[in-house]
Order: C-alpha cells, then sequence, then structure tokens
C-alpha cells in the first residue's frame, strides 16, 4: 500500500503544466479543491472530470501512475461511503433488520466518494508537476500575504515542503520496515485488533527513530550551508508570470464560473 503513495513525489517532465509559476499552480489547486465542495449535481461532477482528464493529459504524466495513489486511500473510501449510505435519513430504498439504505445515502455516499478521488488526484498532480524549492517559494509568497504568519513565511513554506517531501521517503522506510520484521517472525495480518495494535509498536518505534535521525541529519545539512531561515535571503530564480501563466489565471476564473454555474442546472433523478 505504501509504495502507491504518489503526495509529495516529483515527476520531471517537460509539460505545460511544470513550465507554469508556483503561485499558479497553488492557487488553481485551492480554488479547484473549494469547488468539489460547492458542486452538488452530476453536471459539476462531470465538468469537475472533464477539467481533471484535461490537467492529466497536459501534465505529460502516466494517468496510470497519478491513479495509483487512489490505492492507498481505498479504505478510506469505502468506510466514508458505508457510512454515508447507512446513516443518511431519507427515503428508504432497502432494509433489513436495523440497517437501511437511503436514496439520499446512496447519493451522498457517490458524491463523496468522487469528491475524495478528485481531491487526491488533484493534490498529487500539484507535487507531481512542481518542484520541492518551486513548492517552497509559491507557499511563501502567499504565507507573507497573511498577517499573523508573514514575518515567519519562509520558515513555514520550508517546514511544509520539507513535510511534503519526506511523505513518501518515510512510508519507503515504513515498507522496509515491515518487511525486516516479518522476515524476523513478526504478524501483522494476524490475531484480534488488539494484537494487531500491540504488533505495529514493532513498526512505529523504529520509524521515529529513523525519522528522527533523518531530521538531525537535514539540521545538520542546512547548518553546515549557513541556512539561517528567511531574513535577508535572496533567490537566484526570480519568479515571473508568462503569458501561459496569465492564461491559466483566465482559465482559472472560467473553472470559478462554470462549475458554480453547473449548481443552477437541473440534475436528473438517478435513483427513483
Amino acid at each position: 500500500m505504501f509504495e502507491n503513495v504518489t503526495i509529495g513525489q516529483y515527476y520531471p517532465t517537460n509539460s505545460f503544466i511544470h513550465q507554469l509559476d508556483p503561485r499558479i499552480k497553488i492557487l488553481f489547486t485551492i480554488v479547484y479543491i473549494v469547488m468539489l465542495f460547492i458542486i452538488n449535481n452530476i453536471w459539476g461532477y462531470i465538468a469537475a472530470f472533464v477539467i481533471l482528464i484535461i490537467m492529466l493529459v497536459t501534465s505529460k504524466i502516466p494517468i496510470s501512475y497519478t491513479l495509483k495513489g487512489l490505492k492507498a486511500i481505498i479504505f478510506i473510501i469505502l468506510i466514508t461511503v458505508t457510512l454515508n449510505m447507512f446513516m443518511t435519513p431519507g427515503r428508504v430504498i432497502w432494509h433489513w433488520n436495523f440497517m437501511q439504505i437511503t436514496a439520499e445515502g446512496v447519493e451522498n455516499a457517490i458524491s463523496m466518494a468522487v469528491r475524495l478521488v478528485f481531491l487526491v488526484v488533484g493534490t498529487s498532480l500539484l507535487t507531481l508537476t512542481t518542484s520541492p524549492i518551486d513548492l517552497t517559494d509559491g507557499l511563501e509568497f502567499y504565507l507573507r500575504h497573511i498577517p499573523f504568519v508573514k514575518n515567519y513565511a519562509h520558515e513555514l513554506s520550508m517546514m511544509m515542503s520539507i513535510a511534503l517531501r519526506f511523505i513518501p521517503t518515510l512510508m519507503d522506510e515504513t515498507q522496509k520496515i515491515m518487511k525486516a520484521q516479518k522476515a524476523r517472525g513478526g504478524q501483522f495480518d494476524t490475531g484480534n485488533l488488539i494484537d494487531r495494535a500491540k504488533a505495529m509498536v514493532m513498526i512505529l518505534v523504529p520509524l521515529f527513530v529513523s525519522a528522527f535521525r533523518r531530521a538531525d541529519e537535514l539540521a545538520t545539512a542546512m547548518e553546515a550551508r549557513c541556512y539561517r531561515g528567511g531574513v535577508g535571503r535572496t533567490k537566484m530564480k526570480q519568479m515571473i508570470l508568462k503569458r501561459n501563466d496569465h492564461i491559466v489565471l483566465f482559465l482559472t476564473v472560467v473553472m470559478i464560473v462554470v462549475l458554480t454555474a453547473t449548481r443552477f442546472i437541473p440534475a436528473p433523478v438517478l435513483i427513483k
């Protein structure tokens, strides 16, 4: 499961999206995520799906590579679908003893599952098409405009980008620890829930030790390179909006208008 995590990884290609300014990509991703929770019918999800496909094709990243990140959240999707189907009040379409499924529950379950899929794939595209350095610069730009954190914008953006970058590293480390413990006779898939929880200690302890060791090594490396935070720090590569960035900025506004307009289009009744 851990090898399927794509958030935090960078996939270098010479695509249109890779060449965009990181500030535009961050803005587009945030707007796309917000719009996913504004749309409320099938027409909105179709429009969001078309936008996502266009981004996938334009990024030149293999669709299979991007979609493999969904394997890591299948369990979360199943829980979300189950809870919405059985716990949403409304018109009952199936029942057995104390369990019942409502039409509204099925619609909510499908809606939440689609939103989660679009959310994960859209967020993964941001990190897959943006290098850690560019992502840090883009985050720092926006944080500098927030009154309470603007004085620590560089440090906060550096922390967030490092955290994203180390997600796949820690997942890979977890996989190695699990294989090493299984080779020593460790059992993680047998026994009751309490036994499995106790077995996870064999993974968590060395994982925390490894994480702290990596953090200490990173801090030593940054200190050896005279890193002192954002005070007086300059950038070799200045962020300047180009023609393609303005085009995407205009398309972002168009996306807001289109997805908002779908809320007012009557949707067909799927479950009668």
